[in-house]
């Protein structure tokens, strides 16, 4: 129970709330248009709960991501979209692992409920564009052999998840806002899905919830970078 109620109040009252609205809206949105897939609803609840976990720079939200990737992977495979299933099962588990394992080794003064906020070079900027082009260019060709749903977005998620896997594991706020592109994708091609099968319905209120929680781990990463440099020029 203590541990429990140190958890609770680990959180902002902004963050609490956030969070249960999310998922009031993901279940009530299962409810009304699924109310089968339970996978959908588990996964949708393990991805919004390390988004805020994720917001505090807290590592256990890549090990949720890990488990998320995993069950989205599976998901995507019902609905024929390849990409999505290669992109969390292909890259974005293995790089969650790896954001996991950057995030327990760089804590931030030696708290480990929070991770050191990094920056990237100018140069580190380029290089990412560059890699990020090749990405997409290669998965674009795989994805049509594997006769992907809805190739143009498909790809463009595969854009999105890359920079958002990169910018995760390389500790840059600017993670969130990466992944917050890729809800937009997202939402787009699951609405496309939900054109024919309507219980899809509830994977698009899933990525709009995740949407507003990258929008909030942004701004929550910006404060803390903020915090973090303060601290550190302090005598």
């Amino acid at each position: 129970m203590k541990k429990f109620k140190r958890l609770v109040h680990y959180f902002t009252p902004a963050e609490r709330l956030l969070w249960c609205l999310s998922v009031l809206l993901i279940t009530g949105s299962f409810l009304l248009f699924d109310r089968v897939n339970f996978l959908t609803l588990c996964a949708s609840l393990v991805g919004v709960t390390s988004l805020i976990f994720n917001a505090k720079g807290n590592p256990i939200g890549q090990l949720l991501m890990v488990v998320f990737s995993l069950l989205y992977g599976t998901i995507s495979y019902t609905f024929a979209y390849y990409g999505e299933m290669i992109t969390y099962l292909g890259m974005t588990m293995p790089m969650a692992l790896f954001a996991l394992i950057s995030w327990l080794r760089h804590p931030y003064q030696g708290n480990h409920a929070e991770v050191e906020v990094g920056t990237l070079s100018g140069r580190e900027w380029g290089k990412l564009i560059a890699l990020t082009t090749v990405v997409t260019i290669l998965f674009y060709f795989i994805l049509s052999a594997f006769h992907t749903a809805n190739l143009l977005p498909s790809t463009l998620s595969v854009t999105t998840s890359f920079l958002a896997v990169y910018l995760t594991f390389r500790r840059s706020p600017y993670f969130a806002l990466a992944y917050a592109a890729n809800d937009v994708v997202l939402i787009v091609l699951w609405l496309l899905a939900t054109a024919e099968q309507i219980c899809y319905l509830s994977v698009v209120v899933c990525f709009f919830a995740f949407l507003v929680n990258d929008l909030y781990g942004f701004i929550s990463w910006r404060h803390m970078a903020q915090r973090q440099a303060l601290e550190q020029n302090e005598p």
